[in-house]
């Protein structure tokens, strides 16, 4: 599983660990986005001066950092409350320390994490086709959310959809991390006006088949598709069924720790 697989993928690093990582993720000021995967379905996303960490789970065995390293959090997105995706242990210590972020979490998870020891003030509550939107260093970038189906639809009048993907965005720049999901008929409908530069895709297990994962990123002209949540077998699949079926279409694998920045298109 290596960062050149696949068509060019320039922007591939080593990986980083601990401290080396921090400061690496800090040192980061790119005209694209850089990603940093930290296993499961965790990410380290970075636009310029802006850290959003999503789905992070730093207490899981093989994390590439401790929640205590962590100083430069602007933001912190959940997708669901199972404790892979709202990890109390990484959450809490992020947030103490990083005394301007805060949580972005469906609605319906708000007193969960709230038990968990996540005071109100610090979480943003979020819906379907709701925006969050946040300024810094004179940048500006907006989250929006569309459900998820884990394994189907959800939903509730008063709790909204409790499983989410996210959209972030940054200028002409769009990533959609899927959290836990299957493909369900609407899905690309609900995408494809976003322009979307980057899927993060869960392959393997409850979540999309790899030919689905496939035919999402066709479906919503993605320019690249990021498999996450999924096995060393599973990715390597992943990697021979894109290049025997899907050869136009551009991806990207990665380790745990390593780095990764959108070429630029």
């Amino acid at each position: 599983m290596g960062s050149s697989l696949g068509p060019p993928s320039e922007g591939g690093d080593e990986m980083s660990t601990g401290h080396a990582l921090v400061r690496e993720i800090d040192q980061t000021i790119t005209a694209t986005p850089t990603f940093w995967w930290l296993g499961h379905g965790g990410f380290i996303v970075r636009f310029a001066t802006i850290t959003f960490y999503v789905d992070a789970c730093l207490s899981r065995p093989g994390s590439p950092l401790e929640p205590s390293m962590v100083r430069n959090a602007d933001m912190l997105l959940a997708t669901h409350d199972h404790p892979g995706h709202l990890d109390p242990a990484t959450v809490v210590p992020i947030l103490t320390a990083c005394t301007r972020a805060k949580v972005i979490l469906p609605k319906s998870a708000a007193d969960r994490a709230n038990s968990m020891g996540i005071a109100y003030p610090r979480m943003t509550t979020t819906d379907s086709d709701l925006r969050v939107e946040y300024w810094k260093d004179d940048l500006y970038g907006r989250v929006y959310a569309v459900p998820s189906a884990h394994p189907q639809l959800e939903h509730t009048p008063l709790g909204g959809y409790p499983y989410l993907g996210y959209l972030i965005r940054f200028g002409r720049w769009t990533i959609y991390h899927a959290g836990d999901c299957v493909p369900y008929h609407t899905l690309a409908e609900r995408l494809k006006p976003y322009t979307v530069n980057v899927a993060l895709l869960p392959v393997g297990g409850k979540n999309f088949s790899i030919s689905e994962a496939a035919q999402l990123a066709e479906d919503i002209d993605a320019s690249w598709v990021v498999p996450m949540h999924c096995s060393q077998d599973t990715t390597q699949e992943f990697v021979d069924h894109m290049l025997g079926h899907r050869p136009y279409q551009r991806f990207k694998t990665l380790q745990v720790g390593e780095k990764w920045t959108v070429p630029e298109e």
